[in-house]
């Protein structure tokens, strides 16, 4: 499974992808089952495992729940060297690029060098985005970092382009769990007119009306998490039978 060509893959066929993110704090091991008939009946392409934290250390056991009743690939989206299990598909190796902590820079990613090169993980470098939403995340109050305003879009461009130029073969715009404004469509056009590596949009989509405008703007795969599971009027509009996504080319979002 290279997870990586297969979402440059579906980019190049104008295929729209969704990540389901499940934070081992926050969902019941005993439900992970029916949870997963819920999103095998949606266009659910990818599965993300992480959060800020985990204090009780159940990042493998989810991610091993996980596996015993999916297909999707499952890739860690760790917030420190502790979440991290060769249970996986793959990681998203993620180095915050709009904070300037050492630690989530490059700290974390150092220590978790002598485990990551002895598993079969598909590493995949990440450029990692926080994005105001309107409410302090977990993640601004974990990595101690500010998030860049949305109003401040050509810091969020550079910051992007300087991801790709160290080499990341992703960008992940974030505005964070529970946010009020999800990540705004301008600041996603202007992104991903700018870089030509695929684009990921997560935090406070919580409608379909929210995902296409992420889709139609230039994302190639949105994240959603709580919502998927508390907002039944969303899960099923994200159901496999429904209308696929309109994916605007590069042109009609000029």
């Amino acid at each position: 499974m290279n997870i990586y060509q297969n979402i440059q893959s579906s980019i190049e066929r104008r295929e729209k992808l969704l990540a389901v993110l499940i934070d081992p704090e926050k969902i019941d091991l005993n439900t992970i089952a029916s949870f997963f008939k819920k999103v095998h009946q949606s266009i659910a392409t990818h599965i993300f495992v992480g959060g800020s934290t985990d204090i009780d250390f159940l990042t493998e056991k989810t991610v091993v729940a996980i596996k015993k009743t999916t297909h999707l690939p499952v890739l860690l989206f760790p917030g420190d060297v502790q979440q991290i299990t060769s249970k996986a598909d793959g990681i998203l190796f993620l180095s915050l690029l709009s904070g300037r902590n050492p630690t989530y820079l490059i700290e974390q990613q150092i220590q978790s060098v002598p485990f990551l090169k002895n598993t079969d993980l598909e590493i995949i470098s990440t450029g990692y985005l926080l994005i105001d939403g309107g409410v302090k995340t977990a993640v601004q109050n974990v990595s101690n970092t500010k998030p860049i305003l949305q109003k401040n879009s050509e810091l969020i461009v550079n910051t992007a382009l300087a991801g790709a130029f160290l080499g990341s073969k992703l960008i992940y715009l974030e505005a964070g769990s529970g946010a009020k404004t999800p990540v705004k469509k301008e600041i996603i056009s202007v992104v991903k007119k700018e870089i030509n590596i695929p684009l990921i949009v997560g935090g406070g989509i919580r409608s379909k009306k929210q995902l296409d405008d992420a889709y139609n703007s230039g994302a190639d795969l949105v994240v959603i998490g709580t919502a998927f599971e508390q907002n039944e009027d969303f899960f099923n509009e994200l159901k496999k039978d429904k209308r696929p996504f309109h994916s605007k080319t590069k042109d009609e979002r000029l």
